[in-house]
């Protein structure tokens, strides 16, 4: 069935409208509250946020509605999506609460929920949340009624956390890093880890003032981080997005380097290092055919989920590896962390460029992506182009032309009717045309 709140990375809408509320941030609070209301321990949340002025309003109000089922809170300020997934296991809660909506505008917020054990919730979890919404919760008798208090110490715990991802030998003495936090949830945190790790540090995108988070900077906007690298003549940039979960690095040179490049390099160090597990690395249909290719060359394999860090984390948990993400930058690593942590990533990055002495446009450059177009096609809701034979025809001769040469990604969007059209093959010429006429069919299809 249908989720109504729910989507692909928790619940996210546009401030003050449809779903994000003091509303209903008091009464997800109050349901996820009574949902993991287990056992008659006292009971514990820990809440944080990145810096977005309606992170302010959001946490009040999801504040009272923990409290008024009888849950203790913890709040922590802003800190980065994986801080407050570390926080939630080492400090036994019951829950985590994230209050970010990652790489969007301001104007946007969202809420990400964890279990004790520092995971994304799951379907059934998140289903029996939205079940609460629906039927309402029992509040706390007067004495049971939840207390709340902050923490000044949780970005010094983070801090410490990211730094045990590294052997003690590791230093970063004689790096220059341009890091870009996107006036966001890292903006402390990310800058501080590097410099106690022997680094010099050039910042930008560190002074949030609630409405600048993810504004021209982040990993979303590369133009800073790539004049900033050069201008600074720094060996590497850093950019994460506003919670922090999402890394995209570029050399010295201020050339991007891309999610798949940094997984190939990570896998591979690691499968050299005897630390790989699994024989390989999952990541999603959207990953380049360069970096399946450049994996099954070292005997490693690519094994591929659909888009978005939930399936990557699901099939990694259940298949047993360490190493996943996703082309746009989400990097998990679950030696280290329980869900996407840019900073983390980032620290091994730094490590492997620390240990080859090589420049990073040496180091990271490790395949040739093969040409991938990505085209969008927007349809009139309600109808289904996907479903006519039109358009299946299309698909199989496009299919069809590259072989084994080549692949054809069809994706209905979840959130909007958009149908995503991506090719890739070593044809630059091929792929365009197949996207084009994969898009024209759907377009004719869809009125």
């Amino acid at each position: 069935m249908a989720r109504q709140y729910f989507g692909t990375d928790g619940i996210r809408g546009r401030i003050n409208a449809d779903k994000m509320t003091a509303d209903m941030a008091m009464r997800v609070g109050q349901a996820a509250g009574c949902h993991f209301l287990r056992g008659d321990h006292r009971h514990r949340v820990v809440i944080g946020k990145d810096t977005r002025l309606s992170g302010y309003m959001m946490e009040s109000a999801m504040v009272a509605g923990f409290t008024s089922v009888g849950m203790d809170v913890v709040m922590t300020g802003p800190l980065p999506t994986p801080a407050i997934a570390m926080l939630t296991r080492e400090m036994r809660a019951d829950l985590g609460v994230m209050i970010s909506a990652s790489h969007n505008p301001y104007e946007d917020n969202g809420i990400k929920l964890f279990g004790p054990d520092g995971f994304k919730l799951s379907d059934e979890d998140e289903a029996a949340i939205e079940a609460l919404l629906a039927s309402g919760c029992q509040l706390a008798d007067a004495p049971d009624v939840g207390r709340a208090r902050r923490i000044d110490d949780a970005r010094g715990r983070y801090i410490h956390a990211v730094k045990q991802s590294l052997s003690n030998d590791i230093r970063l003495d004689g790096l220059k890093i341009a890091v870009d936090c996107a006036n966001g949830a890292a903006y402390q945190v990310a800058p501080s880890a590097f410099w106690e790790l022997g680094a010099q540090v050039v910042t930008l995108g560190t002074n949030p003032n609630g409405k600048n988070i993810n504004h021209n900077v982040g990993s979303t906007h590369l133009e800073a981080i790539q004049s900033a690298t050069v201008a600074a003549n720094a060996d590497i940039g850093i950019a994460l997005d506003g919670d922090a979960d999402r890394l995209i690095v570029v050399d010295e040179k201020g050339e991007k380097v891309d999610g798949d490049q940094i997984m190939a390099l990570i896998g591979s160090q690691w499968a050299a290092d005897g630390r790989l597990r699994g024989g390989g690395v999952v990541a999603t249909v959207m990953s380049n055919l360069g970096l399946e290719r450049f994996l099954q060359g070292k005997g490693l394999d690519l094994v591929r989920t659909k888009v978005g860090d939930r399936h990557v984390l699901e099939t990694m948990k259940a298949k047993g590896y360490n190493v996943g993400g996703e082309q746009s930058g989400h990097m998990i690593l679950l030696d280290h962390a329980t869900t996407g942590d840019g900073t983390v990533a980032a620290l091994q990055v730094l490590a492997a460029l620390v240990k080859s002495g090589k420049p990073a446009s040496e180091l990271l450059h490790l395949f040739d992506p093969v040409p991938q177009v990505l085209k969008n096609v927007r349809y009139p809701s309600g109808s289904a182009p996907l479903e006519a034979d039109s358009v299946k025809r299309a698909i199989a001769e496009g299919e069809g032309r590259f072989g084994d040469k080549g692949r054809v990604v069809i994706r209905p969007s979840g959130t909007e009717p958009v149908i995503r059209v991506m090719a890739e093959g070593d044809d630059a010429d091929t792929v365009e045309d197949v996207v084009d006429t994969i898009c024209g069919a759907v377009e004719k299809a869809a009125g």
